[in-house]
Formats: structure tokens, C-alpha cells, sequence
């Protein structure tokens, strides 16, 4: 099941658990939160655009157990560790793993045929620079292989009329991201902006839109992560089921 330099680690969550290569990339509290902050129906479908080795897919089984999740992954090596995550699991008639370019997927999977879709997209804008395509760490962190409004026309093709978008991000691409939603057709509803701490700039943010919703928009209270002593806040620690 393991191949040299992976490990299983505890999602602390029904008992779940979840491949990981600390060379490549380890899922964070980001991913976490976007699925706590998502709200997802038994009887939905859902895709998860880029979804790395697969965490998103199954924090949200965890927490929802929606009728299915598709994870999209581009990257070969990746996607087969989300499967064998999956089948650790027994999960594989709950989550499934497309290998493909988030770009086209509709193409294979469905128009207009899911409830939500949820990404934790890479945040930083391609760079001038010369960046390694194969680099696992870069092009999770970099807009390489994709960038922001590609992954938010391919969420307006997926998702069904009143369908759900979720995503965090971080703030200072707040207008890209805005102007993105209104391009394909998105309302935005909810936004909540995370602090590292009481009196610190917001490191974060996650929004939901909804395809071809109404124009009131939410903004909800700041979630904090640490507390002044440097310890997780009491509704971190609720999101990640310790209190």
C-alpha cells in the first residue's frame, strides 16, 4: 500500500485516514476549513477541482457522506495516491478520482450535473520565472497548469443552476476572484475572511457563490486561528473536532 517515503496519517474524523508524501505536499489547515465552512446535502454530487491526494473528498464524506465526490487531478502520481487513499478507506463506491486536466473535465464527468463543487486552487499567479512543471510542491502553490478563472468557468459548466461553488483563497486576489464570479455567472453569497490572530491582517479568505443566484452577499464573522498564547482558538479546535 505505502511506496518509499509515504505514511498514513489519522483525520481524527470516523476514522478516516489518508496517504501522504511530506516531499510532495501535505494537506493544511486550509483544506480543513474550506470543508468545514462548505455545506454539503446527503442526497448531492460533488467535485472537488484539483484535489491533490485527495483530502478535500474525504473530509466532506466525513462531515456530509454526500451521495458522491469526484476528485479532479492532473498530476499522475498524485491521483493514484487519492485512490489508494480512497481504497484504505473502503470508500471507492463514495469518491472517485478523475485523472485528467480540470481545464476539460466537464467534457467527461457532466454539465450541469453536480450541487457543489469546492476547490482549494493554487493561490499564487504564474510567474515570469522559470518554474519546474513537474515540481508537485509548485504546481500546487503556483497557477502553472491552471489559473483562477479557468477553474471557475469549468465550476460554472459542472454545477447545476442554484448549484454551489466553494473556495478559499487569499484576500489580496479578492478582485480577481470577484470579477471571475461575475464573468460565469456567479453570485457571490457567503465570505469569511480568516485571521492568523485578534488584530492581524486576514491570511485567508473563503467565499461560496451560487450559479445564477441573487445578489445578497454575507459577510461573516473573522475566524481566528490562534489565540494570543500561540494555541489554536476554541472554534478551530470545535472545526477539527477536539472540543
Amino acid at each position: 500500500m505505502l511506496k518509499e517515503g509515504e505514511r498514513i496519517d489519522d483525520l481524527e474524523l470516523k476514522g478516516l485516514k489518508i496517504i501522504q508524501n511530506p516531499e510532495w505536499f501535505c494537506f493544511g489547515i486550509d483544506a480543513v476549513l474550506l470543508s468545514s465552512f462548505s455545506k454539503v446535502k446527503k442526497r448531492e454530487r460533488v467535485v472537488d477541482l484539483g484535489t491533490g491526494t485527495g483530502i478535500i473528498p474525504l473530509l466532506l464524506h466525513g462531515k456530509y457522506e454526500p451521495k458522491e465526490i469526484i476528485g479532479v487531478e492532473i498530476q499522475e502520481e498524485v491521483a493514484e495516491m487519492a485512490e489508494r487513499s480512497i481504497r484504505l478507506n473502503g470508500l471507492e463506491d463514495r469518491i472517485r478520482i478523475h485523472r485528467g486536466d480540470i481545464k476539460d473535465c466537464f467534457k467527461d464527468i457532466g454539465v450541469n450535473s453536480f450541487d457543489v463543487v469546492v476547490t482549494n486552487p493554487p493561490y499564487k499567479k504564474g510567474s515570469t520565472g522559470i518554474i519546474n512543471p513537474h515540481d508537485k510542491k509548485a504546481v500546487s502553490r503556483h497557477e502553472i497548469l491552471i489559473n483562477l478563472d479557468e477553474i471557475i468557468f469549468t465550476a460554472s459548466r459542472l454545477l447545476k443552476g442554484g448549484g454551489r461553488l466553494y473556495m478559499i483563497h487569499r484576500p489580496e486576489r479578492l478582485k480577481d476572484i470577484i470579477l471571475g464570479l461575475d464573468k460565469n455567472k456567479f453570485s457571490p453569497k457567503r465570505m469569511r475572511f480568516i485571521h492568523p490572530k485578534i488584530n492581524k491582517r486576514p491570511s485567508m479568505v473563503m467565499i461560496e457563490a451560487v450559479k445564477a443566484g441573487g445578489d445578497f452577499l454575507l459577510v461573516e464573522e473573522p475566524l481566528y486561528v490562534y489565540n494570543e498564547d500561540g494555541r489554536y482558538t476554541d472554534e478551530i479546535n470545535r472545526i477539527y473536532g477536539r472540543l
